[in-house]
């Protein structure tokens, strides 16, 4: 039977249009949410879920826009890759674009706290990250 161990949430804006950030650098990483998840108790078989969403709003002129989703285990957006998708958005859409992720890490080492961060990078200028963003994660071991 699995072993419940921890669970956080990064809740960096709760509601749709609820910030306005927008993204200035082309290809550069922005931390979305960070977690901190307990597992210096762990039996065998770690296992982290990870749950994410990013809300982005193209420019009023639409250009064509790839959205990459990185989640890493650690601080910074150079630490070992947990998880990327990469997805295009939609330029006939007017609104906001949601884009939601879901992960697994497998057998990461047992640690006082495992770190884990979410960033997302876009290719053209003018995106908007607009909310909600959140990130959130669960460690379970044998």
């Amino acid at each position: 039977m699995a072993k419940f161990l921890d669970l956080r949430t990064s809740q960096n804006a709760s509601y749709a249009n609820s910030i306005s950030v927008p993204i200035l650098v082309i290809n550069e990483p922005q931390l979305i949410g960070r977690i901190g998840l307990a597992t210096q108790n762990a039996g065998s078989n770690i296992r982290v879920e990870l749950q994410g969403t990013v809300s982005l709003q193209l420019p009023l002129i639409p250009v064509a826009t790839t959205v990459n989703i990185t989640i890493v285990r650690g601080t910074s957006s150079n630490s070992p890759l947990v998880y990327s998708a990469t997805q295009s958005m939609n330029i006939s859409v007017v609104g906001p674009q949601v884009f939601t992720i879901n992960a697994l890490d497998f057998n990461p080492a047992a640690a006082v706290q495992l770190t884990y961060s979410m960033y997302v990078s876009v290719t053209a200028l003018g995106v908007t990250r607009v909310g909600p963003e959140s990130f959130s994660g669960i460690a379970a071991s044998d």
